[in-house]
């Protein structure tokens, strides 16, 4: 039997800032900011997307 493999790529790269800005309700230019900060972890950018649409 063949194993199914998912596609786990997305989690080793960076979000896209308008989808990122749409996903936290927030700014495009805030969503680039913590992009350009966090890089590719997409667990420390969720983070601080949160914390910045409250």
């Amino acid at each position: 039997m063949s194993e199914i493999k998912t596609n786990d790529s997305t989690k080793n790269q960076p979000y896209e800032p308008v989808q990122f800005a749409k996903k936290h309700r927030i700014s495009v230019e805030d969503a680039k900011a913590i992009i350009d900060r966090h890089g590719a972890d997409r667990k420390s950018s969720d983070k601080e997307g949160r914390r910045i649409s409250l």
